[in-house]
């Protein structure tokens, strides 16, 4: 059992029923919420909503002309048939949806669900013509398409002038050496983040008052390039689901908006 798990703290029977263990934890709550609230008050509003996520920013739902799209967990096992399309010269020098720059030379797709980074083995259905290309971007939006593909990769199976292309999309997984693994982004290291500070010291005594408690808690230095935040977080959990429980104990302690931030 993960000594850093809440479930560790309730077995101790001892620690909970005497008087002044609860009077220091009351205590501490009172001054980390008040902390909390004094520390962000000045952090943008928007880019507290973006942070607060399990997931990584690539993984998050998104909308597109009303409607929502959920990425993938995994690519493992995934395939689909389709309409592959592609994107050139109006969209080169933009950026993707992965933050890289799009190089329509460069072998690349989009894709609406697929994590960020997986790569895809792209059949032309009439031609049997078969590409490799690697995720870094979301679409297309278009009815009926599955695939965007940059110009390179186009060319590779012969569909710039026709424009589109019945095809098949078989995902392969991350590149990792000469092998491809399909990566689950519910299982990885995950933990809790229980406040964010503009005043160093404050995150400072949160921190020791819960690594006195828990054992493990870290800060995060975090610029927004105008003011610098330092993010107080606790415990470690190697799944996406072990860090939602330890999230819930966290509000039920008193904690205002704790949330899970996947650490890889």
């Amino acid at each position: 059992m993960d000594i850093y798990s809440p479930q560790v703290l309730k077995n101790s029977q001892y620690a909970y029923r005497h008087p002044i263990f609860w009077t220091a934890c009351k205590l501490t709550i009172f001054i980390a919420i008040l902390t909390f609230l004094v520390g962000c008050a000045s952090a943008p509003p928007q880019r507290r909503a973006q942070e607060k996520s399990s997931k990584p920013a690539t993984q998050k739902s998104y909308k597109v002309m009303g409607k929502w799209y959920s990425p993938l967990s995994s690519s493992d096992g995934y395939h689909q048939r389709g309409v592959a399309s592609w994107y050139g010269k109006k969209f080169h020098g933009r950026k993707t949806a992965n933050g890289e720059t799009y190089n329509m030379f460069a072998m690349s797709a989009a894709h609406k669900t697929l994590p960020l980074g997986t790569y895809v083995k792209v059949t032309r259905l009439d031609t049997r013509d078969t590409i490799t290309v690697r995720i870094n971007d979301r679409g297309p939006f278009v009815k009926g398409r599955i695939i965007d593909l940059s110009y390179k990769a186009a060319k590779g199976l012969n569909i710039v002038g026709e424009g589109t292309a019945p095809v098949i999309v078989e995902a392969l997984g991350e590149k990792r050496g000469d092998t491809y693994v399909a990566r689950d982004y519910r299982i990885g290291e995950f933990t809790v983040q229980v406040g964010a500070f503009a005043v160093k010291g404050n995150a400072l005594r949160l921190r020791g008052d819960l690594k006195r408690i828990y054992g493990h808690a870290t800060i995060q230095r975090y610029d927004t390039g105008t003011q610098t935040f330092y993010r107080v977080r606790v415990g470690r959990y190697s799944t996406l689901e072990e860090g939602e429980k330890a999230k819930n104990d966290f509000e039920q302690r008193g904690f205002v908006s704790p949330f899970v931030v996947a650490e890889r």
